[in-house]
């Protein structure tokens, strides 16, 4: 197994997910689109792993990147190929199979609860996630689901938190392969959004939250298995 992952900016990487790669001897190699690296072709991956950014789906006048992204992830889609979202990397899964991505009513920054919807048991995943579980959370936007897709999850900031299409497509809108080097990082890259609200955490109750991280690559560890170990 071969996987590319779609980077946007600098300091969102795949963090745990390449240590869950290198664990299970699969290959995780970066397309760094900020660098202006080249898309790769489908024949050179088995799956596609779509990282966050700060920017939105409809900036592609600023990425010249975006619109040809768009289009590789609608092939990889369509070819059956599994492709994961994160964040960002959902929202561009969404807005290539057609959906509206538009600002959340809230913006939702932090450690907060995410429950199991009703409908995720309908989805292979839905086995993989816990009823409650807290994840952590750096998001502005959200999206209308993709057709065919099952909603996996929500929170009380936000409805659509995770999505998946059969057994070969998964959007998550939160940060379940975050590490503490990763959310420093999200946090001296991005600090002028932790404006306070009612679902924006400050910079100390960020880090408190360090003790999630054991749970949350827990669960990512069940649904990366199930997307790209699966027969």
């Amino acid at each position: 197994m071969k996987l590319c992952c779609l980077q946007h900016v600098a300091f969102e990487g795949p963090a745990w997910i390449a240590s869950w790669a290198e664990v299970n001897a699969i290959t995780l190699y970066t397309a760094d689109l900020y660098r202006n690296a080249a898309l790769p072709p489908g024949s050179e991956f088995d799956g596609l792993v779509v990282m966050g950014g700060p920017m939105g789906t409809n900036d592609e006048y600023r990425h010249h990147w975006m619109a040809p992204e768009k289009k590789l992830i609608a092939r990889a889609v369509e070819a059956g190929k599994p492709v994961l979202g994160i964040c960002l990397g959902a929202q561009l899964i969404a807005a290539a199979l057609g959906s509206k991505v538009y600002p959340n009513p809230r913006k939702e920054i932090g450690w907060f609860p995410v429950d199991k919807a009703a409908e995720a048991d309908r989805s292979p995943f839905g086995a993989d996630l816990p009823q409650r579980f807290t994840a952590f959370h750096w998001h502005g936007d959200t999206f209308d689901l993709p057709t065919g897709a099952v909603r996996l999850a929500q929170s009380q900031a936000c409805t659509n938190q995770a999505f998946a299409i059969e057994s070969h497509v998964l959007g998550l809108q939160f940060h379940l392969e975050a590490t503490q080097a990763s959310i420093t990082a999200l946090v001296e890259n991005c600090r002028e959004d932790l404006v306070p609200a009612s679902a924006v955490q400050n910079e100390q109750d960020i880090r408190t939250g360090f003790s999630y991280l054991d749970g949350t690559h827990a669960v990512m560890a069940r649904l990366l298995d199930r997307l790209f170990k699966a027969p």
